[in-house]
């Protein structure tokens, strides 16, 4: 079995190498997609890949930002949405923490409340409320603040939250991030039927006539059986990753959420650090783990991770 640090190196490096590998398949038909066997880094030579000149193995959006945040949750010390608002523009403005400081890929939504964030707009109100703003942007990063996180639930779910607000501000983004973090934390503890125990847990914190409550019940509707299908709108992603999870091994995951199609590399993604947590890091075979691009930004930010969550073991 999997030792805690393994799992939380397996959620971290999970995330990475789900979205490299969906790079490639990015807005496609599921119908265009190659064999899933033939679904890898380099993907076959007949295939039109999406992001043309993008070195195979290289993470796009979806990993940067979510490195963004762990790097602010490690320096910070608690969940600073200024802070983290600052190194999301600077990620965009610079390249940080991008392999090869190249930024690609980036959302609409994303990409309007950076410009809010620019122009002086408190973080907590970059991101807009608006019924047509709910990508899967915040959805996509969110992992990191689950494996660092040691408060209660509550606690985390405030959080998962908060950091959605930055760049999508809809309640409904906000709790798939919530939802979707405690899923990752009972996953972790190794809780059966860790999406269950997720839901029960996020009712339990919101009354009947809650808004949060609204959205869950009749937005995301967690007790419906999982289904999938791509797409970038933040419940589609949710979704279509807890049904990935069924097709079994990592490699078996992030290959049928990128044989979805359409937000390939973000599915992929979402569903890659879930099954990296529950099986840990060893699960992802080796062919992804050794030729993952930009290790030598994600492995002082791992390791001072593992440092915390090992010192609070002892």
């Amino acid at each position: 079995m999997p030792t805690r640090a393994e799992r939380i190196e397996g959620g971290l490096i999970g995330l990475l190498v789900g979205d490299a590998l969906g790079v490639p398949y990015e807005f496609s038909d599921p119908a265009a997609l190659p064999p899933v066997e033939e679904i890898e880094f380099t993907p076959p030579s007949n295939f039109k890949r999406a992001h043309e000149g993008t070195p195979p193995g290289t993470w796009s959006d979806d990993g940067a930002q979510a490195l963004c945040l762990l790097d602010s949750l490690l320096t910070c010390g608690h969940f600073d949405a200024e802070d983290f608002g600052r190194r999301l523009v600077n990620w965009y403005d610079a390249g940080y923490l991008a392999v090869d400081g190249r930024v690609f890929d980036i959302g609409i939504q994303t990409g309007r409340a950076l410009a809010r964030l620019r122009a002086g707009a408190p973080a907590l109100e970059a991101g807009s409320t608006e019924e047509n703003a709910l990508g899967n942007g915040s959805l996509m990063r969110v992992l990191p603040l689950a494996l660092w996180h040691r408060g209660a639930d509550a606690e985390l779910v405030t959080a998962a939250c908060a950091q959605s607000r930055v760049t999508h501000g809809h309640p409904r983004a906000q709790v798939c991030c919530a939802l979707y973090c405690l899923w990752a934390r009972r996953t972790l503890e190794e809780t059966p039927n860790p999406w269950a125990a997720a839901v029960s847990a996020l009712r339990a914190m919101f009354p009947d006539d809650a808004r949060e409550r609204e959205e869950l019940e009749w937005s995301i509707r967690p007790d419906d059986p999982p289904e999938g299908d791509g797409s970038g709108y933040v419940v589609a992603t949710l979704r279509s990753a807890r049904w990935a999870q069924e097709a079994g091994s990592y490699e078996q995951v992030v290959k049928a959420a990128i044989g979805l199609g359409r937000d390939t590399d973000t599915t992929a993604c979402v569903a890659g650090g879930i099954v990296g947590l529950r099986d840990g890091v060893t699960a992802i075979p080796a062919r992804w783990r050794e030729t993952l691009r930009g290790m030598e930004l994600v492995q002082p930010l791992l390791d001072a991770l593992l440092k915390r969550a090992v010192a609070e073991q002892a």
